[in-house]
């Protein structure tokens, strides 16, 4: 029993190894997740966006285009509906986006970015780039590239996006 406690504290990080977990790609995707969303939210600190998953991605969709349904980002961002929904009125009562009905169907909505969301999104869009090019520092960028072909290939996949943009479901 000695040995074993003796041995177990012997076992530093560097040490330890990982098991089976050394050749799982999700481990360290999983791994990676999380502390990339620590440095962006180290980044992003003080923002509205700071803090949480699919606020960027929302309200830079939203810019982008106006009108967008929340149906579409949930898919996007992979998000549930109660989820999606959620996120959106934590984002209206920032101030940051606003619903509006559609025109022809008043059961969907759309939404739109305020001016304080244009102008958040324009302030978070050169330190989202950045953040994500000093993370990763250490890959080159054609290993950049090779690495984001290759996991955009399986969100598309999960996302349920075919080769046009379009949603395969």
């Amino acid at each position: 029993m000695t040995h074993e406690t003796t041995s177990a504290r012997s076992i530093t990080v560097a040490n330890a190894g990982l098991d089976v977990l050394e050749h799982v790609l999700s481990y360290y995707i999983r791994t990676l997740n999380i502390a990339v969303s620590r440095d962006l939210d180290d980044k992003l600190e003080g923002l509205e966006v700071a803090k949480g998953t699919g606020k960027i991605t929302t309200l830079l969709l939203v810019d982008r285009h106006p009108g967008i349904r929340p149906s579409v980002i949930a898919q996007l961002i992979l998000r549930d509906r109660s989820a999606m929904v959620r996120l959106v009125d934590h984002m209206e009562e920032d101030g940051l986006l606003t619903r509006k009905a559609d025109e022809q169907d008043n059961r969907a909505q759309g939404l739109f970015i305020s001016h304080k969301g244009k102008q958040l999104a324009a302030q978070i869009r050169p330190i989202v780039v950045k953040q994500s090019r000093d993370f990763f520092s250490d890959i080159t960028d054609q290993e950049h590239r090779m690495l984001t072909s290759i996991l955009e290939r399986t969100y598309r996949r999960i996302a349920g996006l075919n080769g046009n943009g379009e949603t395969g479901r």
